[in-house]
């Protein structure tokens, strides 16, 4: 199997993009979407420069990473890149698109950054020690993850589980 570097899924929200944008930033409630993300360490509010850890589970596989917000610009984008041990593994963002009258497209996008960077082997091993999946099946895992996620940011935003902020 090829080793894929980038996967991004895409939902339709009858919503307005702050709505969307304020339930992705919203840290703590990412935790009762994504599949992996169990739990995150977060102070003050989340804009460019903010650092946070999440802590992640794949069944008994319990892991952490470390997380430093690149990009939020609101209703627009938000980004973040996340770091194992002080090495790159990756940058997970969400693009946010208004797309008619209260209808916005979220699309969830991760780049793996273990590639042609000191540690990159090392990071992948890591990865695959702490989570049980190799290198070459990630991005098949986080695009069914992202899929629940994003289901579940819709599902959340459309009921008014969240708010605009």
């Amino acid at each position: 199997m090829e080793r894929e570097w980038v996967a991004e899924e895409s939902v339709l929200i009858d919503a307005a993009p702050a709505a969307v944008y304020a339930a992705v930033t919203d840290l703590r409630r990412m935790t009762d979407w994504s599949p992996e993300l169990f739990s995150v360490w977060v102070r003050g509010p989340v804009d460019v420069g903010t650092r946070f850890v999440g802590f992640n589970r794949i069944g008994a596989r319990v892991w952490f990473t470390t997380c430093e917000v690149t990009a939020a610009v609101p209703g627009e984008v938000f980004a973040f890149r996340v770091s194992s041990f002080g090495m790159p593994v990756a940058v997970w963002g969400y693009r946010i698109e208004g797309v008619g009258p209260n209808t916005t497209r979220l699309t969830e996008y991760w780049h793996d950054l273990r590639r042609d960077t000191r540690g990159a082997a090392l990071v992948s091993l890591l990865g695959r020690v702490f989570t049980g999946v190799p290198a070459e099946r990630r991005a098949e895992v986080n695009r069914r993850g992202m899929r629940r996620t994003l289901e579940g940011v819709k599902a959340a935003v459309e009921t008014g589980r969240v708010s605009a902020g």
